[in-house]
């Protein structure tokens, strides 16, 4: 019986693209078929070692021109930046299925599922560019995400409050804006694979909710004082609004946390 930690591991370490989206799409197949065992003594992979293309450079978010939406060149520069990060999206629900053992079953089931739904994210995004004679790695990008990932390799509490929670919930907030002036600019084709993309991240939110829960039950916790105390930690500026309120709240969020993240705006 293959193991999980071994498969997730070996598609977390691979730099090409297209054998990456293959290998997690047939780790996601073989979970659902129950071919493979739970060895928590696998080799665990350096979080440094992630493999990653060579393209696209990353730079400082600083660095990155800002995107416009009125012309198809601004589009397709914005969809580069989707694919970016479900790109990263991808590695980090890998990562979270590989890195933290001793979790319960479910757990790795709801890791595997959210890195299968990432993988179709990107290939929908890739897809898009290439039609206009673009891929992934034409333009630049930044590397917040994973910068995250390697802060929180250590502590699957604080990976789950603050990747999920935090930063992927960022589109969430964002992405309804971005359709409605992709409407406004007639651009249907970018409409419907972001609406896509937004619904399905909802529960990917939502996974790390109840997975940050579960943990800080374990550790004998209360949720809302620890997830601010983590934003304190980590984002000692606070975290920048407007906030979807009405998708964070179908993503698991409390009234409380809500009102803690629009007290700091």
């Amino acid at each position: 019986m293959r193991n999980v930690f071994v498969e997730t591991g070996a598609a977390l370490a691979e730099a090409d693209v297209d054998a990456k989206i293959q290998q997690t799409h047939d780790i996601a197949r073989q979970w659902q078929r129950n071919t493979y065992s739970l060895d928590y003594g696998a080799p665990l992979l350096s979080v440094q070692a992630v493999g990653k293309p060579e393209r696209p450079r990353l730079v400082h978010p600083r660095d990155l021109p800002r995107r416009g939406f009125g012309t198809q060149k601004g589009r397709i520069a914005m969809m580069h930046a989707v694919a970016h990060i479900e790109f990263n999206a991808i590695n980090l629900a890998l990562d979270a299925a590989h890195r933290f053992r001793d979790m319960p079953c479910e757990y790795y089931r709801d890791w595997l599922r959210v890195a299968d739904e990432e993988a179709r994210h990107f290939s929908m995004v890739r897809n898009y560019l290439r039609q206009y004679d673009h891929d992934y790695g034409d333009f630049d990008a930044h590397n917040g995400l994973w910068e995250m990932a390697e802060k929180t390799a250590t502590d699957v509490l604080e990976r789950m409050a603050l990747v999920p929670r935090v930063l992927e919930a960022r589109g969430l907030d964002v992405t309804p804006g971005i359709i409605e002036k992709l409407q406004q600019a007639g651009d249907v084709e970018t409409v419907a694979i972001l609406e896509v993309i937004y619904a399905e991240e909802i529960g990917h939110v939502e996974i790390g909710t109840r997975w940050f829960r579960h943990v800080c039950t374990e550790r004998g916790l209360a949720s809302e004082p620890t997830f601010h105390k983590l934003l304190k930690k980590h984002f000692p500026n606070g975290l920048h609004g407007p906030f979807n309120l009405d998708a964070r709240a179908r993503a698991g969020f409390s009234e409380t946390e809500m009102r803690y993240l629009t007290a700091n705006l």
